[in-house]
């Protein structure tokens, strides 16, 4: 990996993290497009913290008041005493699929599950159930029902949005993508499913990056990726993910999300056609 490779994988990251369209896809499919190595499950991890870091910085508000709610609840031995504190414990709950099913099929996430025929798949078929939730959603709306924000989100449908969260270890899939669909699914607007979404990432996010700099820092650290290429890429990610970030949600208050239905369909289809073709190689 050289400094341009760097840059430009951490402006993949960056952009493609919170758009429904899957980072981890992009960073494995474009690569192989430019006959570059595969960065690896690890890199792709690690340079995570840039937008777990503009999700930090955008969200600061929501994330002070909510952490120093849990904070005082421990303290006054009374964990859910305001809404902060429960939706606290909330984004907690919902973390919990997501580390199970991470833990459970980590190996298959590092290989297998990176064949690009896996990841044209996950482009498609959670293209089309985005679009189902996107029908209902509509109808909703059509109907004059209310649709759900932050404060109305109960137990049931935060553990709900967590499950869809991990399909997202699937590359391809897209963790706003999925947390969108499960949010649409369970009531949410638009607007609240994509905040949410970006406030549930925070624990998985930092604990995957935390685990792969353990787990793999000879590998991160080599000759072959070196330590400041994955410093340069997390620092690019974290600029462009804080754009990305703002351009959603201002996006979904007056858009659907058919744009990237239809972006996911076309790049899963042109996948598949170069897979079949021989012009890419799947591992």
């Amino acid at each position: 990996m050289n400094l341009l490779q760097a840059i430009i994988l951490g402006i993949i990251q960056g952009l493609t993290e919170f758009l429904p369209i899957s980072s981890t896809g992009h960073l494995r499919i474009i690569p192989a497009l430019l006959g570059w190595s595969d960065p690896g499950a690890a890199f792709t991890a690690v340079i995570q913290f840039g937008t777990l870091v503009a999700v930090l910085l955008y969200f600061r508000r929501d994330i002070f008041s909510i952490t120093s709610a849990v904070i005082k609840g421990i303290v006054y031995k009374n964990l859910f005493y305001n809404r902060d504190a429960q939706m606290g414990w909330m984004i907690a709950a919902g973390t919990v699929p997501i580390v199970f099913f991470g833990l459970l099929l980590k190996h298959q996430i590092e290989t297998s599950f990176r064949s690009l025929y896996i990841i044209s798949g996950s482009l498609i078929v959670l293209a089309v159930i985005l679009m189902i939730a996107e029908a209902i959603t509509k109808r909703k709306i059509a109907r004059g029902e209310h649709l759900k924000s932050l404060d109305d989100l109960t137990w049931k449908e935060v553990i709900a949005v967590g499950f869809w969260q991990s399909v997202a270890l699937i590359p391809g899939s897209s963790r706003s993508g999925t947390t969108i669909t499960g949010g649409l699914l369970v009531g949410m607007n638009r607007e609240t499913a994509a905040r949410f979404s970006f406030l549930l990432s925070l624990p998985s996010v930092f604990a995957a990056g935390v685990l792969e700099i353990i787990k793999e820092r000879r590998e991160l650290f080599s000759p072959q990726i070196g330590a400041e290429n994955v410093l340069i890429a997390t620092i690019v990610s974290g600029f462009v993910g804080y754009a990305s970030i703002a351009f959603l949600l201002n996006y979904l208050k007056s858009h659907t999300t058919y744009l990237f239905i239809i972006y996911r369909i076309v790049v899963g289809f042109g996948l598949l056609y170069l897979l079949y073709s021989g012009m890419l190689s799947p591992l």
